[in-house]
């Protein structure tokens, strides 16, 4: 994968992050909403945590997602902890390592074996340690936010962080810095939009996606190596790149293979490319839909009902189960349908989530779209070549 800086976004959220931004509520925290694969986890990794950095920031960054088996509550609080023990000194890692349970550090009477663990008050003091043993704001960079909702610990860890949010800042002076990813909008939107929500009052941003600059630069490369390539078409490359959702790296990779000795293509490159994230574009509908015709009529119920309702979707009530009796036939008690989510959940990949407050959402939002695409184009549902679906094997 090529480097591309986006080094100007990066910036302005620094400022953003900082409460210098004339608008804005970012230094209360800031939302990411980006689809997989469109180089979210890239720029947060590559771009903003070194900008933080030289702005004077200690970052710490965790992917909720690096390891789905675990609880993603303890990911975080481990996060804060490794960040935290450089900071220690060698007087407080003498004392854990002697089996000291207490020891005065910055001012601060620090429980040595509970640093780390899954405990609100104890992470908002191990966040003002480090703030306070570093003398630099702290900034907290958890992508794939979302999965903090599936465990009771990860959303009590979310709570932490808006409560050490709330004692470490004031007007004037942001001590803590709190950045949150997700690859889906609406699983994203449940830290903020209710009363309950640990962020309640926050706004969701779209993260910009890679665009024309982005198109400029992987065209300067190619003519620069191709110099019997000049001038690129950046238009169709653009195009290409839109068809292929703007995730770099099937674009990059498929631009490979069309500029590749071995495929012996004759003629521009360019439309050849495009061909290709047609096919791509083509592939993952025709998957989706086999996954969707694969599944038994109650789960095509459920699973029809959560892409046309979206966040609005309530598995049991009165209106969901008359909508699933209309599309199977026959009535749809509650414990069937709940069968059905629970099937879509276990199927390998998932096609259902679920959190920790029993709340359902889809697993790739790239099925709305899918789903949204269908119906404009009158081809919903999706229609078996074979003839009528089978009846449910209950």
């Amino acid at each position: 994968m090529i480097a591309f800086q986006r080094t100007v976004l990066a910036q302005g959220l620094v400022s953003a992050l900082q409460g210098k931004a004339l608008l804005g509520d970012a230094h209360n925290g800031l939302f990411l909403a980006a689809p997989r694969r469109t180089g979210k986890s890239t720029f947060l990794q590559g771009d903003l945590r070194p900008a933080l950095q030289a702005a004077g920031v200690v970052v710490v960054y965790v992917d909720l997602w690096a390891d789905a088996r675990r609880d993603p509550g303890q990911l975080i609080a481990e996060a804060i902890a490794r960040a935290l023990e450089p900071q220690l000194g060698l007087v407080a890692r003498s004392a854990k390592k002697a089996g000291l349970e207490k020891v005065k550090v910055g001012g601060l009477e620090v429980d040595t074996s509970r640093i780390g663990k899954v405990d609100g008050l104890t992470l908002t003091e191990a966040l003002r340690l480090l703030h306070q043993t570093s003398g630099q704001p702290v900034a907290l960079i958890i992508d794939e936010a979302q999965h903090a909702l599936t465990s009771e610990a990860g959303e009590a860890a979310m709570s932490a962080l808006k409560s050490a949010r709330d004692q470490l800042n004031q007007p004037g002076s942001v001590n803590l810095m709190l950045v949150m990813s997700g690859s889906d909008r609406d699983k994203l939107m449940r830290l903020v939009h209710t009363v309950a929500a640990p962020f309640y009052g926050s706004q969701i941003q779209r993260m910009p996606p890679l665009g024309p600059d982005f198109i400029a630069h992987v065209a300067v490369l190619i003519e620069s190596q191709r110099p019997d390539l000049q001038p690129v078409d950046q238009a169709l490359l653009q195009e290409a790149f839109e068809v292929f959702g703007q995730r770099p790296q099937f674009f990059m990779a498929a631009l490979g293979q069309v500029l590749s000795p071995l495929a012996g293509l004759s003629g521009r490159f360019e439309p050849a490319l495009l061909e290709a994230a047609r096919q791509q574009q083509a592939s993952d509908e025709a998957q989706m839909e086999s996954e969707y015709l694969g599944l038994k009529l109650t789960e095509q119920a459920v699973l029809w009902r959560m892409l046309e309702q979206g966040p609005r979707y309530r598995p049991y009530d009165a209106e969901a189960l008359r909508f699933y009796r209309d599309k199977v036939g026959r009535p749809v008690s509650v414990a069937l349908a709940q069968k059905a989510l629970e099937a879509l959940r276990q199927r390998m990949p998932a096609l259902v989530w679920k959190s920790a407050r029993g709340e359902y959402a889809l697993e790739d939002a790239a099925m709305h779209r899918w789903f949204e695409g269908r119906v404009a184009a009158g081809q919903w549902p999706p229609q078996p070549s074979q003839g009528l679906l089978a009846l449910d094997e209950e």
